[in-house]
């Protein structure tokens, strides 16, 4: 949002003004705010949206203050994905079966959470590099809450199997019992990734692992990977990781984290106002951001 941008949508700012936000630990770095305020601007809805950093022993006195001051929506980023939704007073489906939830939505003092992250995230993964995912085989490294979500969501594309390879072979394993009624899936650690990767249709990075500033640093070695598999990441800056530019050396087909990004803050948009999100709008202003 360029200065003048910025000046209009906040002379619109008034008595009426609707109060949105995004928390986590960090949250400076956030583009949800630049996003999500060109979305009101550009559908003339009078809110704005800011990000608030607050720590875990903060969250129960965080939630109070969304229903005292009738803060109408919040987006939940790392690390209060899981902790946060003790303190809803309705979880939906969509956050219930994976245990995640990244959006909370206020019905005049009744706070229900969802998770927008898994079905943003596929949504991005078939309109910009895979459009078929039945019968294919997909790794998922790491199985935190973004990964919770994008693997719940992967099961309802009737992969033929989906591997969750982690650190913790604990953890890979929970999320995996927790989802199994609902497709074929295996966890392992990651000592085990050559090996599963090697005839992977699609390998996605749920890991910070290349996020700036440790811009050099890949979850796998790229050579692991098939030729013409997809390798995908939920980073968005940089737009390029390490991981998928040594993918594409290899011959993969690549997939950034931007559209998640995009298409998981366009669901909690139309969660919290109910109208249609301005993708295009908040892509631009997402990618101009990232280029300054």
């Amino acid at each position: 949002m360029s200065a003048g941008e910025i000046h209009t949508a906040m002379q619109r700012i008034d008595s009426h003004t609707v109060l949105y936000g995004v928390i986590g630990d960090p949250i400076h770095h956030s583009k949800s705010p630049i996003m999500l305020n060109r979305a009101f601007q550009e559908t003339g809805i009078n809110g704005v949206y800011l990000a608030f950093h607050i720590t875990a022993d903060k969250l129960s006195s965080f939630v109070s203050g969304v229903r005292a001051m009738g803060i109408r929506g919040v987006n939940v980023t790392i690390p209060h994905k899981l902790d946060m939704m003790k303190e809803m007073d309705e979880i939906d489906e969509s956050a219930r079966a994976v245990g995640a939830m990244n959006t909370i939505v206020n019905d005049n003092g009744h706070l229900i959470g969802y998770n927008t992250d898994g079905i943003g995230y596929v949504r991005s993964l078939k309109e910009e590099a895979e459009p078929e995912l039945a019968g294919k085989k997909i790794v998922v490294i790491g199985a935190g809450g973004a990964a919770r979500g994008i693997v719940y969501a992967l099961t309802g594309e009737q992969p033929e199997r989906i591997t969750i390879a982690n650190r913790s072979l604990g953890k890979a394993e929970e999320l995996a019992a927790a989802l199994r009624h609902r497709a074929d899936i295996a966890a392992v650690t990651n000592d085990e990734l050559q090996s599963v990767c090697a005839d992977a249709d699609v390998v996605i990075n749920t890991t910070s692992l290349g996020m700036y500033p440790n811009v050099g640093e890949s979850p796998l070695d790229a050579s692991w990977l098939k030729a013409g598999a997809v390798a995908s990441d939920l980073i968005y800056n940089p737009l390029q990781t390490k991981f998928l530019q040594e993918a594409a050396l290899h011959g993969c087909r690549t997939h950034g984290g931007l559209g998640m990004f995009i298409y998981q803050g366009a669901y909690a948009f139309e969660y919290w106002t109910g109208q249609p999100a301005p993708v295009q709008a908040m892509r631009e202003t997402v990618l101009a951001a990232l280029q300054d």
